[in-house]
């Protein structure tokens, strides 16, 4: 078994926790901020979102491409962790500045500078995720890697969610404007120091078959003839919208229909850490349950109590903070498993054609979880659009029921289908140990330092 140092695990985890400082604010507030405080109409942010996310069906992959075939003497990979630094933190700031221009030219920023900032995403996390299927080749240790990823992730997210508020208001001193952009330019300090420690403390170990054919064409090709890669992408998107759906539209169940914006941040908090704490316990899991099998159970239960969210009276504080609890710990081993499980089919592919392509199957797999969220959150500004939502008004109670929706039945829905796209998932875990041992006698693992 290929062990991974303690220092290793825990450096590769920082590249995550950056990469929340932007993922997660887009996640629970650029959507309430593109609305509230940039101005613009919900239905015009679903469609942006949407738009911008549809061009990543073209960068992804062909990050993933690039990646692949670039050769340097820090490896394949971990190069993109200080290449990407200065465009994704130009991009944040950018993304939250609210220019002096008409309501065209806000629009025109608004998908300019977005798209600026998906590139730029995708150029430092592609290769980021990528990395993970070259450092080990054991499953069971890809699993414990993804988790020190995702506990590191959802911390950051924690810290994001909760300061985010606070930040904004003390920096901008009453300019809400002025707050969010020296809040981005922070957090693209913090992230800029966190790359910079991922780089310097991981290492590349798993080399692709020698004289290996390198045609994109090719890449692409083996991508939709690997099925549990394919449901592994579907899956992914979907449980993305329940996300997705959730966290946005969580700002504006408790700033409209609850009437306690002051809750935001708590309440995305006590998410993320409980996202935290179920990626944490993932390992531990494992060895009882088939990845499977797992997450099809923690889905079902994410389907029900998401409904049950819908029963609540706007008094019952306490319970929302309980349900959304539970449903974090739930949600917070999907991300671990899925991305541990991609690691899984890039071996497959390889055991199958012959041919390695890491950085193009979880270039992928991000386009999954873009798409995810872009889908997410045009239905959320069409919805809101078409019940009359105004921003910072009292809401009408077609707008409120839409809000409630959001936050409860639709993603409980989703959850469910998700429960089905699962079912039918083939790569078992002892498939997957027989396919490793015959690729450990074809390719060449460098030895652990």
């Amino acid at each position: 078994m290929q062990i991974l140092k303690l220092k290793e695990k825990i450096s590769y985890a920082c590249g995550d926790v950056a990469s929340n400082f932007y993922w997660r604010v887009f996640d629970v507030f650029l959507f309430i901020f593109y609305t509230d405080v940039f101005g613009l109409h919900p239905g015009a942010v679903g469609t942006m979102m949407l738009v911008t996310r549809l061009i990543d069906a073209f960068s992804d992959p062909l990050m993933g491409a690039l990646a692949d075939r670039t050769e340097t003497r820090f490896g394949k990979f971990r190069p993109y962790l200080l290449w990407g630094i200065i465009p994704l933190v130009a991009a944040g700031v950018l993304v939250f500045t609210v220019p002096d221009l008409d309501s065209d030219g806000k629009l025109i920023w608004a998908y300019a500078t977005y798209i600026f900032m998906m590139l730029a995403y995708t150029f430092i996390n592609v290769p980021y995720g990528a990395l993970l299927g070259v450092m080990t080749g054991d499953s069971q240790e890809r699993t414990t890697l993804t988790s020190f990823r995702f506990i590191g992730a959802f911390s950051g997210g924690s810290l994001v969610a909760y300061f985010t508020p606070t930040l904004v208001n003390e920096l901008g001193q009453g300019d809400q404007a002025l707050g969010w952009q020296l809040t981005m330019a922070l957090y693209g300090i913090i992230a800029a120091i966190l790359f910079v420690i991922s780089f310097y403390n991981t290492r590349e170990r798993i080399s692709p078959p020698q004289k290996q054919p390198t045609p994109i064409r090719t890449d692409i090709k083996d991508l939709f003839n690997n099925k549990p890669w394919i449901i592994l992408f579907s899956l992914a998107l979907i449980v993305m919208m329940t996300i997705t759906l959730r966290a946005s539209s969580g700002t504006f169940y408790f700033k409209y229909y609850v009437g306690r914006e002051d809750l935001i941040g708590s309440f995305s908090f006590v998410y993320m850490i409980s996202l935290a704490l179920g990626a944490a316990c993932t390992p531990l899991m494992t060895k009882f349950f088939d990845k499977r099998t797992l997450l099809m159970v923690l889905m079902v239960v994410v389907a029900v109590l998401s409904s049950a969210f819908y029963l609540l009276d706007r008094t019952q504080i306490t319970t929302m903070f309980a349900l959304q609890i539970i449903i974090g710990f739930c949600l917070g081993p999907k991300s671990p498993l899925v991305f541990s499980m991609y690691a899984d089919t890039a071996d497959y592919s390889e055991w199958k054609n012959g041919r390695r392509a890491t950085a193009m199957i979880f270039s992928a797999a991000a386009f999954a979880q873009k798409l995810g969220g872009a889908f997410a959150g045009a239905m959320m500004g069409w919805l809101l659009a078409s019940l009359g939502y105004v921003a910072n008004q009292v809401q009408s109670q077609d707008s409120s029921y839409g809000i409630v929706l959001l936050m409860t039945l639709i993603p409980g829905a989703f959850a469910i289908i998700s429960v089905f796209i699962i079912r039918c998932y083939s790569l078992s875990d002892t498939e997957v140990s027989k396919l490793q041992k015959v690729l450990s006698e074809r390719v060449p693992v460098q030895e652990l330092k």
